[in-house]
């Protein structure tokens, strides 16, 4: 009877674990993006709001210097 290699069976298990969690955080990360293209939609009318609120702010810099 042939003797079973336990570190090939090892190595599959791992590499199969490895698979499973790259899957994981794959379907993660696109889950993720789903939500936030909605959210950079509000971000981005922000970030025009803070824009015009840093050169507010760097005009009023130079001038207390």
């Amino acid at each position: 009877m042939a003797k079973p290699n336990f570190q090939y069976e090892k190595r599959q298990k791992e590499l199969e674990k490895k698979r499973k969690k790259e899957e994981k955080l794959k379907r993660k990360a696109e889950k993720g993006n789903a939500p936030d293209d909605g959210t950079e939609a509000s971000d981005a009318d922000d970030d025009e709001v803070d824009t015009d609120t840093d050169a507010d702010k760097g005009a009023a810099g130079p001038a207390s210097t």
